[in-house]
């Protein structure tokens, strides 16, 4: 029982200062609930309202894949620099220490590989084992105009729905087939279609005619896949472009672990993402910490 001694009234009730109220800083997740804006704000500094994601999820189609054939070898040295993990429930459980106490966005959908049709994917992943993980996300391809556009699309729409019901948002990857066209009014299509669908935060692809135009037209925020290995310089310059055409953050994934110096690189992308920096002071930095 509460101790009933020495009761006091209350004195500053701020008489004529009305209530604060913070805005949701996110682009299109101001209606968002609670727990929901709760864990995009550990995916998004709510310092910069940017991210740095890790992606070592590729082993889910590709195997083990250059620079992911140890995960505890070649990714472990890097939890701690990066803002976010993305990666499998399967490396997430056996490889990755909970003490880590890194964000984690989880993927979520499977069931095709590099031997078959990559756009043939399925859910893989229920709601209720994202929250056994603690995830803050999940996230699934969305394969526009591909054989398999129906079943991506419901995918998406399936986790929405889910995520809804406890809080987790769903980040919508836009998948492309071999034979598409990398351009910006695919890619402003295909991220559109899927914040229409109500994924709350999208990942695409840098574009370099147009992005702005993709990132301004997706009501929800953009990251940037990194994509194939780049030469550091222009994967830091591929990272600027984005931030300054209006992405909220990268995922990279090859363009890290891959590189000869990977911790120098995280930090490098870093300082693009949060402090601004541009591309020839972040690869200068990245010259002189991989020493």
């Amino acid at each position: 029982m509460a101790d009933l001694d020495d009761i006091k009234d209350g004195k500053d009730f701020g008489i004529g200062c009305p209530q604060q109220n913070e805005v949701f800083y996110l682009k299109g997740c101001g209606a968002l609930d609670w727990g929901m804006q709760s864990r995009l704000a550990r995916i998004f500094s709510p310092q910069t309202g940017r991210t740095v994601m890790l992606a070592f999820d590729h082993g889910y189609f590709q195997g083990p894949t250059t620079g992911l054939e140890r995960i505890d070898l070649s990714i472990a040295p890097l939890y701690q620099e990066t803002d976010v993990l993305m990666c499998t429930r399967g490396i997430l459980r056996s490889v990755v220490p909970p003490s880590t106490n890194k964000p984690v966005v989880l993927r979520a959908s499977g069931g095709n590989s590099i031997l078959t049709e990559l756009s043939r994917e399925s859910v893989a992943v229920t709601m209720e084992d994202a929250l056994r993980l603690n995830a803050c996300a999940v996230a699934a391809q969305i394969y526009i105009g591909s054989e398999y556009e129906h079943q991506s699309i419901n995918n998406i729409i399936k986790l929405v729905d889910e995520g809804s019901r406890y809080g987790i948002p769903t980040l919508a990857v836009t998948g492309v087939g071999k034979d598409m066209v990398r351009d910006a009014r695919y890619f402003s299509l295909a991220s559109r279609i899927a914040a229409e669908m109500g994924a709350q935060c999208v990942k695409t692809y840098f574009v370099d005619e147009g992005f702005e135009k993709v990132a301004a037209s997706c009501p929800v925020p953009i990251v940037i896949a990194g994509g194939k290995k780049l030469p550091e310089l222009d994967a830091l310059d591929m990272c600027f472009r984005a931030i300054d055409q209006g992405a909220a953050g990268v995922d990279m994934g090859r363009n890290i672990f891959q590189s000869e110096a990977p911790l120098a690189m995280l930090q490098a992308v870093k300082k693009v993402v949060h402090e601004n920096m541009s591309a020839r002071e972040a690869y200068q930095f990245w010259l002189e910490a991989k020493h």
